[in-house]
């Protein structure tokens, strides 16, 4: 993951944004509303705003089901907690920050294998009916964004004998890294203005 987070950064040098006001390891903590902080994977902070925030993620197996569950309620609880503490001022000015979720996934059978749901009361919405958990994370980026939760969001699989070297696939079109980094250069762009 530390690559493709190397490659968000020379993006964002490349749109302008100079290397002093990218955090990236150390002194990435901001002020949540529901906890005092939170560590993001990449920051980008100039002249005492902050212009756009990272987080990444990833899962390997064998533990799909429970991992997706933590990773989905972790996505959307860090997003309430992030805008929430925007809203009251956490971040010293109105203009609005990019927020952006960027998942990676083991290309395995467990995480392509159909999953059953349980209905015992209420019936799940029909997109979740037999999706595989690689079908269940590319619906929750998705959303995240539908959601207005984060800005952008990318979603990448790759096998574990391929990870290491940079192999990967991009099983939605909307969710391509080449779209995140569109939407990166686009607001860190008219924040350099």
């Amino acid at each position: 993951m530390d690559g493709f987070v190397n490659l968000v950064k020379a993006i964002m040098v490349e749109a302008g944004i100079r290397e002093e006001f990218i955090f990236r390891k150390t002194s990435i903590e901001l002020p949540g509303y529901f906890r005092p902080t939170k560590e993001w994977d990449l920051i980008v902070v100039k002249n005492d705003n902050l212009i756009a925030a990272v987080e990444v993620k990833s899962q390997v197996g064998p533990s799909f089901g429970n991992n997706f569950n933590n990773r989905t309620e972790e996505a959307i609880g860090s997003a309430l907690d992030f805008w929430t503490a925007f809203r009251e001022g956490a971040f010293n000015s109105g203009l609005q920050p990019f927020l952006g979720y960027f998942f990676m996934l083991e290309d395995c059978p467990a995480s392509n294998a159909r999953v059953r749901v349980k209905e015992p009361h209420f019936r799940v919405f029909p997109e979740f009916i037999g999706a595989s958990y690689k079908k269940r994370y590319e619906l929750l980026c998705r959303k995240l964004i539908l959601e207005r939760h984060y800005t952008s969001a990318c979603f990448l699989t790759c096998r574990s004998d391929g990870g290491l070297r940079g192999e990967h696939e991009e099983p939605a079109e909307d969710l391509t890294f080449k779209t995140f980094a569109k939407s990166i250069i686009s607001h860190v762009g008219v924040c350099n203005l």
